[in-house]
């Protein structure tokens, strides 16, 4: 895939948690990828929790960072105004600071797809109405 790539937590956790059942779709999937995965902190912390909670070593998504395949490039501090508009028109889902920031970060690319388990960013729109390119199982 030559578009960047936004990972949102669902796969992420997927990829490292052999037992998940999508497990062996996201591993496909990062395997194809040619270039970094884009994402946001709020990602990387829910899924250092997730990971955590299920007993699996934080280590090697650190190590996704520190050798520069997933990198965490959005600064919520420049666009807490538009993240915040997002958490508003979506507040019946609820949508979560992740979710959020990586919606924002497709607004801000628009070539960008969403690389996600959830299937509320089906659901989600940018700016304009504009349908967000979402890589899921369910669009594979």
């Amino acid at each position: 895939m030559n578009q960047p790539v936004l990972a949102d937590t669902g796969p992420l956790v997927a990829y490292f948690d052999r037992s998940d059942s999508d497990h062996g779709w996201a591993k496909d999937c990062l395997t194809r990828f040619t270039q970094p995965l884009q994402t946001c902190e709020a990602v990387i912390a829910e899924t250092l929790f997730l990971l955590r909670r299920g007993g699996i070593s934080p280590q090697p998504l650190l190590k996704l960072i520190t050798r520069g395949i997933l990198l965490p490039t959005f600064s919520l501090r420049n666009e807490a105004a538009q993240v915040a508009v997002l958490i508003m028109r979506y507040q019946d889902l609820p949508m979560s600071l992740a979710d959020a920031c990586l919606v924002r970060m497709a607004e801000l690319d628009d070539q960008a797809t969403v690389f996600t388990l959830d299937s509320n960013f089906f659901i989600y729109r940018k700016s304009n109405r504009r349908v967000l390119k979402v890589l899921s199982p369910k669009s594979s």
